[in-house]
């Protein structure tokens, strides 16, 4: 089972249930019937499983505190989720603690074991761990996902591939044939899901670039790729930041949008309205998302016996001066 030891995948298989219900055993046993106990801890006794502790503090601080863990604090798109995670928490008498894994899985599993040490639970917005880790960090605290599924988990999702769809659709409308899509981050669950509807709605007239890092810089790489693509017209990003950037890059190299090309975004973050022209993109209720993850982790700490939540909110295409007829039309 090499170095680690065994792990909850392994005790999942040898007694044929989930990987979740083996994290659920463990962290929370009333919400498994009593025969399902019996056999995850018997196989994990004949593997020699022994579930990692997080280094404790059970005094009054760890019950009133929260953590929310973000990809990247510099990123618009996070401040008014942040803002409206700490109002919700300290509404219901909570602290919240805020970590940034830079983007990075190992740095996000770091940050996470140590500030879930001191807290009751944890929110992870647009996560960049594994499956495998997330469920492994929910045998010590109960957690809450934003922008991903996990089975076994309480989740909130924005249908920003709806809008994605939506997007398509506007573009089809003003005439594009030849789309470009500019990836995100490889392990991004959000980002899979962003392509898949591209691709679905367009078809075999959409070309995938990238992965880009979801920056502005990331977006300057980004539009030397789409410079090799002459033939389209129209390039929808993984998030604003990347659309802003490679409409920078694209206007130092004399590419007039919309006028040669059109550019949609997706968050709608601070900033998407005031660059020139103001940018086309796909808005979620970040505020909202924020408020009803605290609710629903307040739920599943209130009462460990409730089963995981599922939140889906909605998403819209916003259309402002990033959007225009194709050249010739």
């Amino acid at each position: 089972m090499g170095e680690r030891g065994p792990t909850i995948y392994d005790v999942a298989r040898h007694c044929g249930v989930a990987a979740s219900t083996v994290s659920r055993v463990f962290s929370r046993p009333t919400r498994v019937g009593a025969d399902t106990r019996r056999r995850v801890h018997a196989a994990a006794a004949e593997l020699g499983y022994r579930p990692r502790p997080l280094a404790r503090d059970d005094g009054p601080e760890r019950v009133r505190t929260v953590t929310l863990v973000v990809s990247d604090i510099a990123n618009p798109y996070y401040p008014p989720l942040i803002k409206a995670v700490q109002a919700r928490a300290a509404q219901l008498g909570r602290t919240t603690i805020v970590t940034d894994s830079d983007e990075s899985p190992e740095v996000e599993a770091g940050n996470l074991r140590r500030s879930l040490a001191t807290s009751a639970g944890g929110i992870l917005a647009t996560s960049r761990l594994s499956d495998r880790a997330v469920l492994e960090l929910a045998e010590h605290r109960p957690l809450v996902v934003l922008n991903r599924r996990i089975d076994g988990l309480s989740s909130l999702v924005v249908d920003t591939p709806a809008g994605m769809r939506a997007a398509v659709r506007h573009l089809v409308a003003l005439g594009h044939r030849h789309l470009l899509y500019l990836s995100g981050p490889r392990n991004s669950w959000v980002n899979s899901r962003r392509w898949a509807a591209v691709h679905d709605e367009a078809g075999a007239h959409t070309t995938l670039l990238g992965p880009f890092p979801p920056t502005r810089r990331g977006g300057h790489t980004a539009a030397e790729e789409i410079r090799a693509h002459p033939g389209a017209t129209a390039v929808l990003a993984y998030n604003d930041l990347i659309a802003i950037g490679a409409m920078e890059r694209l206007a130092a190299r004399g590419v007039r949008v919309p006028e040669d090309l059109s550019l949609i975004g997706c968050d709608d973050v601070f900033g998407a309205d005031l660059v020139v022209p103001g940018l086309t993109t796909v808005a979620g209720p970040t505020g909202r998302l924020g408020r009803r993850a605290v609710d629903v982790l307040e739920a599943g700490l209130t009462d460990p016996t409730a089963e995981p939540t599922t939140v889906t909110l909605g998403a819209d295409l916003v259309v402002r001066g990033t959007t225009g007829p194709p050249p010739g039309n």
